[in-house]
């Protein structure tokens, strides 16, 4: 959800095209999990210096394709702990062979 002072940013016609054009160059997939060479399908276009009313108006901030990233629900929510607290390790993953496999869990 957008803070108040961005709400309008986000409604924006330049933000708009902005966010498309960069999920369609990103083919759709989430930029962190693709680095791990899992293949989650992106949600949010996220802003890497995250915006401020003081940074808002700057484009290079903004809409500058430098500071964005395209993540998943999880991916962006690990990047907001101050919005969406931590989150807890992951108890299982899927093998090679898509089979669930219990991880170990550290304390």
């Amino acid at each position: 959800m957008a803070r108040e002072f961005a709400v309008g940013f986000y409604k924006s016609k330049a933000w708009k095209k902005t966010r498309a054009a960069y999920f369609d160059s990103q083919h759709g997939l989430c930029e962190k999990c693709r680095s791990r060479g899992k293949y989650t399908p992106g949600e949010i276009v996220h802003h890497k210096i995250h915006l401020t009313p003081r940074n808002i108006d700057n484009p290079v901030i903004s809409l500058g394709w430098n500071n964005l990233e395209l993540l998943c629900r999880d991916c962006h929510a690990a990047q907001h702990p101050e919005i969406y607290g931590e989150r807890p390790e992951p108890r299982v993953a899927f093998d090679e062979n898509g089979n669930v496999v219990r991880l170990e869990v550290t304390q």
